[in-house]
């Protein structure tokens, strides 16, 4: 089978996590580089040594020029709507940088037109693809502490970024907690069904606006689950994976988000309090659902290849970020709004 031709748009720093596992895919070929700003597609050529690959800033005429099969699309979330209708009407098929786009309207616009092309629109949801995550989602669905019932996450870190996010509205909802929020789908099996939100900047925070948020969503199956965050929390960081509490049933684990696992079960009711007995998280192979980034685009690859449907296909996707433009417009109008997609 001849190399998938690869387009990516957008060559900022994220960029170089998805060149790396890239450029390890021998059945994938880098067609071109493009970014509005010619030395950054340029700079990044130097870096990773690729001689001979073209650099650019016309994206319609790259893609006349060098006829991809597939595009990354590594922009801001701005730019995501445009550069994927672009690369739609070439016939190409689409992974992008999350979140899908900047808005449930440009969402929607991307979901049709890659129907319409008959191409696939996936979306990079690295956490996914974490071997520890894999393993407490597989714990979780064997059943040992029966059905989920709630799940608490905490997510804290003091994050001096510089550049553009210290100057974004919702920058923690709308940069961050998609991931959280996917996760909590992932986990759980659950979709969203409503949220409330707080929002606000705490005093002595280093962003322009609302760095810090509360949200309890309720998912479907009767599950809640409950998100605290904030870019601007100084000591006791999490991890960026957050760290999590699974109530089920007939007992609760916990994840820090890192390697440290703890569940305990039911043992005896009838008392006070219940007897407990500490379970295992067992280990688990998650076969090739690991790697983050490169997890990621190998499933999308393999997928354009070979038929199949990646895991973060925007259908499904727009679910998570559904929950992010709800938390948002919840913080905004103060009240429990209903989660639509």
């Amino acid at each position: 089978m001849a190399k998938t031709r690869a387009l990516l748009v957008g060559c900022g720093g994220i960029s170089r996590a998805w060149l790396r596992p890239v450029l390890e895919m021998p059945e994938v070929e880098l067609a071109a580089l493009v970014d509005i700003m010619p030395e950054a597609a340029q700079q990044l050529a130097e870096e990773f040594g690729l001689q001979g690959v073209p650099t650019g800033t016309d994206l319609e005429h790259m893609l006349e020029r060098t006829a991809p099969d597939v595009v990354f699309n590594c922009t801001v979330p701005e730019a995501h709507a445009a550069v994927t209708l672009a690369a739609l009407r070439h016939g190409c098929h689409v992974l992008g940088e999350k979140p899908l786009a900047d808005s449930l309207e440009n969402a929607a616009r991307m979901l049709a037109a890659a129907e319409e092309a008959g191409r696939i629109l996936a979306v990079i949801q690295n956490r996914r693809y974490d071997a520890r995550i894999r393993r407490l989602r597989h714990f979780i669905a064997s059943g040992v502490l029966g059905p989920v019932t709630t799940v608490n996450c905490d997510f804290f870190i003091g994050a001096h970024f510089g550049g553009f996010r210290d100057h974004m509205e919702h920058v923690l909802l709308l940069d961050m907690a998609i991931h959280t929020f996917d996760q909590a789908r992932l986990l759980t099996g659950a979709d969203p069904v409503s949220v409330y939100c707080h929002e606000w900047n705490p005093a002595g925070s280093w962003y322009d606006h609302d760095a810090s948020a509360v949200a309890i969503f309720e998912m479907t199956g009767g599950i809640v689950f409950t998100y605290r965050g904030s870019w601007c929390a100084e000591g006791l960081n999490t991890t960026w994976e957050a760290d999590w509490r699974i109530i089920c049933e007939r007992g609760s684990v916990r994840w820090d988000g890192a390697d440290g696992f703890w569940a305990q079960a039911v043992s005896a009711t009838g008392t006070f309090l219940s007897a407990l007995r500490d379970v295992a998280v067992p280990p688990f192979d998650a076969g090739d659902k690991v790697g983050g980034h490169a997890g990621n685009i190998r499933e999308f690859v393999r997928c354009v290849r070979e038929g199949g449907t990646p895991e973060t296909v925007a259908s499904d996707n727009i679910k998570s970020l559904a929950m992010v433009f709800a938390a948002i417009e919840s913080a905004r109008e103060g009240k429990r709004l209903r989660v639509t997609f």
